[in-house]
């Protein structure tokens, strides 16, 4: 079977639904013929006899795999993405600041939105730092990156008005007991408490258009403005929520201490060992993806998920249990997500590739261990003159991001021990 990787299924949006069945299909054929070759593969190993064909073919198969898998996330997320505009008629102040702000983008008319900002007696909207985008418009560059960040699909959201969302939690409850009827009630113990705070850092995209484009009345300026910063803020907000180091972005989980989890303590998070420097362990190497999950407590296993880049997936895709079953699986529907022993597997290509000492997997309940503050309001500020004849449409929003829940998140090292 020849397994072309290059080119991806057409996407027109008549044909969606077709494709992603196609490509769902081929994946399921290229994974069976993957679980063949790989067998196959492991017999002459068995037979201490290498088989340098075969593992060219189960690496062939296994890009093919990859890339069928790809192809339907994008069709997936193509699906997935919010349409602007709906059959509900906006409110007349909706529609006043769409129209506004429809005539800034298009022709740089400001007096529309410092009209709504003078309505409004606003005090914190600056011309020279933009004007704010239109709810619906923030509503749906939020809904997009939900859709496209791989750890914000999985943690939890909230918004703020201010720059700083503090948060106490709870790191052990007050001593309680049993007692009888009669008997007497002890004092009991405080709970401890630590006060976390997650600053907004602003994060930033520049969409330059040119004047036929803002002339253009069939052009939706707002789905135009959504899809250009979709992706620039999806990559940074995806690499910060992993590895980034609080400074002027959000603190990634793997910014965080580590320590051994049997010495787990609160502030950090905790690891277990795979056996082998920068490898899985030579003998039962899928052993210690057990032991990840069972290193999490039962209340943080049931909304958990694995998280690891591609070429990590390539690894583990060839790991099976005692019966012979593949412990990687594809997605089960068109829309799924492929599964790792049960638990969804979540692809983040900012996780580190495996090697000494890497963190290259993360298993947890990312709803209770990683929130992400999103401070409400999205700003544009048009600029025609910077780069001549194009117009930069300076784009910002502010996020930040940090564990909440240093318990629900544990990390694979890829260590002796």
């Amino acid at each position: 079977m020849d397994y072309d990787i290059t080119h991806a299924p057409e996407t027109k949006a008549g044909i969606a639904g077709d494709d992603a069945q196609q490509v769902y299909d081929t994946l399921m054929r290229t994974f069976e013929d993957y679980k063949a070759e790989n067998d196959t593969r492991l017999q002459a190993i068995e037979k201490r006899r290498g088989d340098v064909l075969a593992e060219e073919k189960v690496a062939r198969i296994d890009a093919a795999l990859d890339a069928q898998q790809r192809k339907l996330d994008e069709l997936a997320l193509k699906a997935a993405r919010p349409q602007l505009g709906s059959a509900i008629t906006p409110v007349p102040a909706a529609r006043e600041h769409k129209s506004a702000f429809d005539a800034y983008i298009r022709f740089g008319d400001t007096a529309g939105l410092r009209a709504l900002e003078t309505k409004a007696m606003s005090i914190g909207s600056n011309p020279d730092g933009g004007y704010l985008v239109p709810d619906e418009l923030e509503h749906t560059i939020g809904e997009r990156l939900a859709v496209v960040s791989p750890i914000r699909a999985i943690a939890a959201v909230r918004q703020i008005s201010g720059n700083v969302y503090k948060k106490p939690f709870m790191i052990t409850g007050p001593t309680t007991g049993w007692v009888g009827e009669t008997a007497a009630r002890p004092q009991t113990g405080s709970p401890q408490l630590d006060a976390l705070s997650f600053p907004a850092m602003e994060l930033y995209a520049m969409p330059a258009a040119t004047a036929n484009l803002l002339e253009d009345a069939v052009v939706n300026l707002d789905q135009w403005i959504a899809g250009e910063v979709e992706l620039v803020f999806s990559v940074q907000e995806g690499t910060a929520f992993i590895t980034g180091d609080g400074l002027g972005k959000p603190k990634g989980f793997l910014a965080y201490p580590t320590v051994a989890n049997a010495s787990w303590s609160w502030g950090n998070l905790g690891t277990i060992a795979s056996g082998a420097a920068g490898a899985f362990a030579a003998s039962s190497p899928s052993d210690v993806l057990i032991d990840l999950i069972y290193g999490l407590k039962p209340g943080y296993r049931q909304n958990a998920s694995f998280v690891m880049n591609r070429r990590t997936q390539a690894a583990v895709r060839k790991f099976k249990d005692s019966t012979g079953v593949y412990l990687w699986q594809p997605p089960a529907t068109v829309s799924g997500r492929a599964s790792l022993i049960g638990f969804p597997l979540v692809d983040a290509e900012d996780m580190p590739d495996i090697a000494a000492n890497s963190l290259s997997i993360a298993f947890g309940d990312f709803q209770r261990g990683y929130l992400i503050v999103d401070r409400q309001g999205i700003r544009v500020l048009r600029d025609p003159y910077s780069a001549k004849p194009y117009v930069l449409f300076y784009t910002t929003k502010r996020v930040g991001g940090g564990v909440q829940d240093f318990d629900a998140i544990k990390l694979l090292k890829f260590a002796a021990s």
